[in-house]
């Protein structure tokens, strides 16, 4: 990785936190005296305020958090690949109903444990196309990345924590095989496209194996970006993962500025409380 590329990621990083921590305290300060706001809302459900202030305080707090720094994530995610690809957020394109079918027999393979989720599963599926039975259809993506180096394209959906469900592990790899159907037909080939599906952080522990069942019963070992992987190919970079953790740590400072800030607002005898 050159200089200039370390720099740029690390500004796209300390850009996002500084942009969150900001607006995460402007929205909470300007509710403070809105009933329906965020976190005073929860004064309307009585098993939580029944708890006390401090509780519905936290309680709302940390599900805003956790919510809105994802949403962050994904953006600077976005932000940080568009240094490198080129990045659409959708795809469009001619889809076969002859694809559509041959899809949904393999997930349904994959429900009942028929057949082990593998790559080579859907490779030649370009050739399911009958020209009788098409529709144009448009994919949302989150990530559709083309490297102009190599031509190759990527279709990424990305789980902050990548705590699927079954029926949503379905319908996330259903999206994805066809947005490949989708892409491959408009290409006129399979060669130049990988999908993948991608968690931000690993929820066992950076380095552990991540085993979430419901995921692996629909994609395979070869189609995930966990935690590491995934910030090392979207900063297209070996060690991406370890600058963009770097810069984050070096700026959390400013998130935790803004949370004892909202803190004082909402809960301003907790200080005096505690001298």
């Amino acid at each position: 990785m050159t200089v200039d590329k370390e720099r740029a990621i690390r500004a796209t990083v300390r850009s996002s936190v500084e942009a969150y921590a900001s607006g995460f305290c402007d929205r909470h300060i300007s509710e403070l005296h809105d009933e329906n706001g965020t976190i005073n809302s929860k004064i309307h459900n009585i098993f939580i305020s029944a708890l006390g202030p401090e509780i519905q305080y936290y309680s709302a707090l940390v599900r805003s958090l956790d919510s809105s720094l994802g949403n962050m994530l994904e953006l600077m995610a976005i932000n940080i690949a568009s240094l490198n690809y080129e990045v659409t957020q959708h795809v469009e394109g001619i889809l076969y109903g002859e694809q559509t079918k041959y899809i949904a027999k393999i997930l349904e393979e994959y429900k009942r444990h028929a057949r082990i989720p593998l790559i080579q599963d859907y490779e030649g599926i370009t050739k399911y196309s009958d020209t009788k039975d098409k529709i144009t259809k448009r994919h949302e993506s989150d990530y559709c990345l083309k490297d102009l180096e190599n031509g190759m394209h990527y279709l990424i959906e990305l789980k902050i924590g990548g705590d699927l469900d079954n029926k949503k592990a379905r319908s996330e790899k259903e999206a994805l095989l066809e947005q490949y159907c989708i892409l491959t037909n408009t290409l006129g080939s399979e060669e130049k496209v990988k999908i993948y599906f991608a968690t931000a952080y690993n929820r066992y522990g950076e380095g552990n194996e991540w085993n979430q069942g419901r995921v692996l019963q629909f994609f395979s070992k070869e189609e995930l970006l966990i935690s590491s992987d995934f910030w090392n190919m979207i900063c297209k970079a070996e060690n991406g993962y370890d600058i963009v953790i770097d810069e984050y740590k070096k700026n959390a400072n400013l998130i935790i500025a803004a949370l004892n800030k909202i803190k004082k607002a909402y809960l301003p005898d907790s200080n005096r409380k505690r001298k």
